[in-house]
This record gives structure tokens, C-alpha cells and sequence, in this order.
């Protein structure tokens, strides 16, 4: 267990960015060097996808395994302390990112979800994204 103060773990929350974080930055590092151009964060979409591809009808998220609930180590690590807060948490972020692709659907788009922990196979998260947006439309 954790020996951070109530402000000290709020004002430590309060660090943790929601866009810009390092693993988006990789990935649009990445897209860019692909060739594919993009534009960040539209407001306008449900969910603000990190990238967007209007004339493809295409979004990539980037998201953190923790924060998201990946199936992973680092995304079935839960803290040990104030566990109901916690659940709830979290639990929101997942049913929110289930909510937001399918009313980006709904609009039209095609969504792709990368995880912070595919990052460390370059080579393969570059051939996931070619096949996503090159590959034909499924919806």
C-alpha cells in the first residue's frame, strides 16, 4: 500500500494526460513515417479518437492497458487500496470506449484499438496498421 497523502495521490492523478501521452506520440511517429496523414483528437467524433483518417472513414486509438482494462498484465493490474473507487473507475473507462466505437460506427467509421503494450513489436503493430488502413472497409 501506497503512503501518499488524499492531495498528494490528487495532485499526482492530475499529472497523468490523456492525450499526447508517449505511447500516441510512437504511433503517430510511426503512421507519419508510413506515409498516411492524419488529424488529431476531432472533437466532433465520439470519444476524441487520437487519429483520425476523415477519407478513409478510419480512427486509431491509443490506449493505455491499465487505464483501459487490456487483457494483459498490465491491464488486469488493479491497485490494491481503495478498490471500489478503483472498479468503478476503470470499469467506466471500458463501457465508455464500448460506447463510443460502436456510435463511431453508428457514424460510419472504422475503428482500431492499439494497446501501450503492442508498441514493443514494431514490426508487427506496423503491419496491423497497413492491414487496417489499407485493408477494405468492413462496415
Amino acid at each position: 500500500m501506497d503512503s501518499f497523502t488524499k492531495n498528494e495521490r490528487s495532485a499526482i492523478m492530475r499529472r497523468v494526460k490523456g492525450k499526447n501521452t508517449g505511447p500516441e506520440m510512437r504511433v503517430r511517429k510511426l503512421v507519419f513515417g508510413l506515409g498516411y496523414r492524419y488529424r488529431l483528437h476531432r472533437a466532433d467524433l465520439p470519444g476524441k479518437p487520437d487519429l483520425v483518417f476523415a477519407g478513409r472513414r478510419k480512427v486509431i486509438f491509443v490506449h493505455g492497458c491499465f487505464w483501459h482494462g487490456h487483457d494483459c498484465r498490465a491491464g488486469k493490474n488493479r491497485p490494491s487500496s481503495n478498490k471500489p473507487y478503483w472498479t468503478k473507475k476503470l470499469e467506466g473507462n471500458m463501457t465508455r470506449d464500448r460506447k463510443n466505437v460502436r456510435e463511431l460506427e453508428r457514424l460510419g467509421f472504422e475503428s482500431l484499438v492499439i494497446w501501450e503494450c503492442e508498441l514493443k513489436d514494431e514490426a508487427a503493430l506496423t503491419e496491423i496498421i497497413v492491414n487496417f488502413l489499407d485493408g477494405p472497409r468492413t462496415g
